[in-house]
């Protein structure tokens, strides 16, 4: 451990020591409990219930955006009790993170109000944009999405509402390359709670409508079943021209690959034709298995094949009699085994004390598009620290998602609710492997969470590491859902030596 970090360390531990929580009369403690991966900083988030946070290089400081789940607590810096909403944080020291301002959210508790969802780009990045201008895309309770100034973080501004009258908002996503905004809305005409709407924001101010999306049977006027409803996209913008969307939370999951240009240029009326006319492929997961991330990894290099040599000789004629097999007659000339595309996909435990199927990381394997296959799975053994017992969800919520080359392809890291976040060497997708690990101290503003109802009701106070994200600079962020507040984290011993810094 680095001298310089000790400090944070002791301060993690101190937490837990002082953090005891009355349940039900019964007093509640745990400690940090860390393996190659240490505390840098933390914050409280003036105790709010967080979601999504993205870090984002503004000039000489890095700054750090939270959403949060609804609910209300108290702006020390205002005085004011405030609906959760977005968090803004200045963390280019990690060491000392300072909160600057909070941006009150829509009214609501849990997924009914706050501001779940963030999302920064700058305006030299965006096409039309004020080069000059930092700006956030944030999703507004359940009802609508907003775009906001905040070159200055400390002094945001309200830019525009880009669609309101929304029944459901979940994970967007923004190119700021092109200004191509995926929103994940609730249409009230549509059969759906979850469906993309896709906007132009390459000028911020003001917002185009490109089309609406989503799976055939959720559009209006379609009959027969609903399928699973969204979750969120990820895309890989033009050059790649692909867009990954990941369809339920923790069952009834569904992975769709999507042609980007096929998808913003094609017919916009949302027949079911029109709605298949960019997919590439659809992958119906098992009933108990959820995508709450479709996270692409392509182009991997896995060395336990580099050996493996084209195939040769491949006849043009399948055999011409019974039982002469050729096995290499629908093997594509050229592919080999060693280099191949992946798609990491999490689905999202939603019940607490393991009264559901555990969701986990399951890797498919996407080289071929059409033809995805399951390649390898991770989850955490329960039977390790006796996690179903503990409090709270058991299994995994989220993956990170930038793209930095210091992680991307070869570490993983997984929100794991009461488990924390947990760091996975995927460098062979065919066998990930945890490399380290670190689960939060509970601290007095932990909330509790239960099981049962009445006098059935049992309550355990635990950790809900939620989401977590990663900056250029390879520090982790981790945000609870239980309002403990955002952990910043580092790799350290032989973990560290897996990513590329």
């Amino acid at each position: 451990m680095r001298r310089s970090h000790l400090t944070a360390a002791m301060v993690g531990i101190a937490l837990g020591t002082v953090g005891i929580i009355r349940d039900h009369g019964v007093a509640a403690q745990q400690r940090a409990e860390m393996h190659d991966m240490q505390l840098v900083g933390f914050s409280d988030l003036q105790a709010r219930s967080a979601y999504q946070p993205v870090i984002h290089k503004q000039g000489d400081r890095w700054v750090a955006y939270i959403g949060h789940h609804g609910g209300s607590q108290l702006n020390p810096l205002t005085g004011k009790q405030e609906s959760n909403g977005t968090s803004i944080l200045d963390v280019t020291d990690p060491k000392r993170p300072k909160y600057l301002v909070h941006v009150p959210g829509e009214s609501g508790q849990g997924e009914a109000g706050g501001a779940q969802m963030v999302r920064v780009c700058d305006g030299r990045e965006l096409p039309r944009a004020d080069t000059s201008k930092v700006y956030l895309l944030r999703t507004f309770g359940n009802s609508g999405h907003e775009v906001w100034d905040v070159t200055e973080p400390t002094k945001p501004e309200r830019v525009t509402v880009v669609v309101s009258g929304l029944r459901q908002t979940h994970k967007n996503w923004w190119e700021c390359d092109t200004g191509i905004a995926y929103l994940i809305s609730g249409d009230p005409a549509w059969r759906t709670t979850r469906m993309t709407k896709i906007y132009d924001l390459s000028d911020p101010a003001h917002p185009v409508f490109i089309r609406d999306f989503g799976l055939p049977g959720q559009q209006p006027g379609s009959t027969g079943p609903v399928p699973t409803e969204l979750h969120g996209p990820i895309s890989l913008g033009p050059k790649a021209n692909r867009v990954y969307f990941g369809y339920g939370t923790g069952t009834r999951g569904i992975v769709q690959i999507v042609d980007r240009e096929k998808l913003l240029n094609g017919p916009r009326e949302p027949t079911d034709e029109n709605l298949l006319y960019p997919q590439i492929t659809r992958v119906d997961l098992p009933p108990d298995v959820g995508a709450h991330t479709a996270f692409p990894l392509l182009g991997m290099d896995v060395a336990e094949f580099g050996m493996q040599k084209a195939p040769t000789g491949r006849r043009a004629a399948p055999p011409a009699a019974a039982g002469d097999h050729d096995h290499e007659v629908s093997v594509p000339v050229n592919q080999t085994q060693a280099r191949r595309d992946f798609i990491a996909v999490v689905g999202e435990t939603t019940a607490n004390e393991c009264f559901e199927n555990r969701q986990m990381l399951r890797m498919l394997d996407a080289t071929v598009e059409t033809r995805p296959f399951g390649a390898s799975s991770f989850t955490v053994p329960e039977s390790n620290r006796d996690y179903c017992s503990r409090g709270g969800r058991f299994g995994t919520h989220s993956s990170n998602e930038n793209f930095t080359p210091i992680y991307y392809k070869r570490v993983l890291f997984l929100a794991h609710f009461n488990a924390g976040v947990r760091a996975v060497d995927i460098r062979d997708p065919f066998n990930p492997k945890e490399i380290a690990f670190y689960v939060p101290a509970i601290t007095s503003k932990t909330d509790k969470r239960c099981v049962g109802t009445g006098a059935d009701e049992k309550c355990k106070v635990a950790i809900q590491t939620n989401n977590v994200e990663v900056d250029d600079r390879g520090y982790v962020y981790i945000v609870d859902r239980a309002n403990t507040g955002m952990h910043i984290l580092e790799l350290t011993g032989s973990a560290r030596s897996v990513a590329r810094f």
